[in-house]
């Protein structure tokens, strides 16, 4: 079984004990990414947000035996509770058959994909979308380790990521 990871933060620079088991490809479906999560580590992380336009992501295949291992692999990298075993996005191919990532699965014959489901959260509101007024004022609030981190995080995500809010932060913050 060819199992594929969709990537588009971190996950690329950063993948853990996920056992990928080649480079990350540029060549991935465009997706709804935005600078829309405060992840744990304080930084605005990248996460699929469906008002914001499509970009290429990433992707790699991983060394594992099956779906469940992939999927549990996944979860404990991004450290998503057991219970929210529906924050790693699941396609296989054949189970449906429509939307970008079945067609760029298709294409490529691979027989699933996983991602990171996580929705945007500002503050501890889970599915709370930041304006872009909202991201600029928390990232400006940051100070110290927190702030270095943030700011790390921003120009490490791949420059194909290139969306509304990266460019207004990095201009208006100089990152």
């Amino acid at each position: 079984m060819v199992i594929a990871c969709l990537g588009w933060g971190s996950l690329i620079w950063k993948p853990g004990a996920l056992p990928v088991a080649n480079n990350w490809f540029s060549d991935g479906p465009a997706l709804p990414i935005e600078f829309s999560r405060v992840g744990d580590g304080g930084e605005l992380a990248t996460a699929i947000c469906m008002n914001a336009p499509p970009c290429k992501v990433l992707w790699t295949t991983l060394r594992v035996q099956s779906l469940a291992e992939a999927r549990e692999a996944l979860r404990q990298r991004e450290k998503i509770p057991v219970d929210r075993y529906d924050a790693v996005g699941v396609f296989v191919r054949g189970k449906a058959p429509i939307g970008e990532i079945a067609e760029w699965a298709s294409a490529r014959q691979l027989d699933a994909v996983i991602w990171t489901a996580l929705p945007p959260r500002l503050g501890n509101v889970e599915g709370q979308i930041p304006s872009l007024e909202d991201a600029i004022a928390y990232l400006d609030s940051l100070t110290g380790d927190t702030l270095n981190h943030a700011c790390d995080y921003i120009k490490q995500v791949p420059e194909q990521i290139d969306t509304p809010y990266r460019r207004e932060i990095i201009e208006r913050l100089g990152w």
